[in-house]
Parts: structure tokens; C-alpha cells; sequence
């Protein structure tokens, strides 16, 4: 198919709805991958309804082998994404002693390595074709990190680690990627941190010029 493609994982009525209403408004499809079908289906039907054309596909970002299966069949389906939002995240409140081995291995699944197992998914396609953009939905707890939320933070911290790496590793490829560093609380009618608001800085970091690339993007 000529038309171009995002995949979202993650998705959910916040920021990653806002994301593919923007790039949908740009005549992008849009590939949500969420693990709740009830969700998806509702987004699918809203997203159809505005005029956009979007599809879905049931995983776990935390289980490598069902998310690996979704991406086969979304590029089966659809083609290669040119670009993709990962948004994905296990928001737990507990203090580092209330965690325990397991809530915290759990956690880094989704929030860090799901995120290593995407890209792994739609990179080898992108760098045949010498572009495309990979943007990680980061967080000011990477930078801040505060007690009442142990595992969110180290899966911000490790998130903005992995997104420095790759960045690292594939400035020659033709491959973007970046990690927006939300310093905010996001909320629908906030002046900076709404979901429209960030939308719109993905899809400027998406259409910026190469000599532009940065790898993190403290918001």
C-alpha cells in the first residue's frame, strides 16, 4: 500500500489518541496495538467515525512472544510502519521497599523492554528504506524520580537509556529515534501537557530535518 502507517503500542484515550488523530489528519493509517480489545475496538470506531483509517491489534507489550505476533500480523496486513509511538507503561504506586522482585520485573517488561522488542520489530524495514521515526513516550520521573512511584521511574530512566543507545547506534541508518521527556502532568485542558498539545510535538519531531535529530526532548 502507498499510504503511510503509524503504529501505535500502548494505545489509549490520552496521548496515543491524540497522536493518531494528528497523524491521521496528515492521511496516515494507524495501527494501535493495546492489550484491552474492548478499548481498541472502541478507539477503531471513533477514529472510523472522524474519517481516519485505523486498525488493531490485541497484545501484551510486556510479553515479547504475543507482541511479536501482533507486529508480524500488523505488517502482514498493513506493510512497514515509517512510524512508530511507544506509550506504553505499568503505572504502580508503591515505595522501592513495597515493591517486590516480581511487581518490579513485571513492570520493566512493559515499560522498558516492550519498547526494545517493537523497535526490533519495525527497524529492519526502515533501514532498507533509509528512514522512518521511532519516538518513546518518556517521563520527568527519569529525571526526578519520586518515591511513591519506584518502578515508574526506573522504567522512565530506562527507557531514556535505551532511546540514547539506539540513537547511538543507528545515526547512520536514517532512523530517528527520540524519547519525549514529559516534565508534566497531562491533562486535557492544559495550556502545555494536554494530549493535543504533545500530539503536535510528535508530529514536528517526526517532519524535522535530519541536521535536526536529537535523541531526547525534555517537555
Amino acid at each position: 500500500m502507498s499510504e503511510k502507517l503509524i503504529a501505535i503500542v500502548g494505545m489509549g484515550k490520552g496521548i496515543s489518541m491524540a497522536v493518531a488523530r494528528r497523524f491521521g489528519k496528515e492521511g496516515y493509517r494507524i495501527a494501535m496495538i493495546s492489550r484491552s480489545e474492548s478499548n481498541l475496538i472502541r478507539y477503531q470506531r471513533e477514529l472510523n467515525g472522524d474519517g481516519y483509517k485505523s486498525f488493531y491489534f490485541v497484545a501484551d507489550a510486556g510479553n515479547q512472544d504475543i507482541l511479536k505476533k501482533a507486529f508480524a500480523e500488523l505488517k502482514a496486513e498493513l506493510g512497514s510502519p515509517e512510524v512508530l509511538v511507544y506509550n506504553a507503561a505499568i503505572v504502580r504506586t508503591a515505595k522501592p521497599t513495597s515493591l517486590t522482585y516480581f511487581n518490579l520485573i513485571e513492570d520493566f517488561k512493559v515499560n522498558v523492554a516492550g519498547a526494545l522488542v517493537a523497535v526490533q520489530q519495525v527497524l529492519p524495514a526502515m533501514r532498507n528504506k533509509k528512514r522512518g521515526t521511532i519516538i518513546f513516550t518518556g517521563g520527568g520521573l527519569a529525571l526526578n524520580p519520586f518515591l511513591d512511584y519506584a518502578s515508574l521511574a526506573i522504567g522512565k530512566a530506562g527507557i531514556r537509556s535505551l532511546a540514547t543507545t539506539l540513537s547511538q547506534e543507528l545515526k547512520m541508518d536514517g532512523v530517528h529515534i527520540v524519547t519525549v521527556t514529559i516534565c508534566g502532568w497531562v491533562r486535557e485542558q492544559d495550556t502545555k501537557y494536554s494530549p493535543a498539545k504533545i500530539a503536535e510535538l510528535y508530529w514536528s519531531l517526526h517532519t524535522k530535518k535530519t541536521s535536526e535529530f536529537k535523541h531526547e526532548i525534555v517537555y
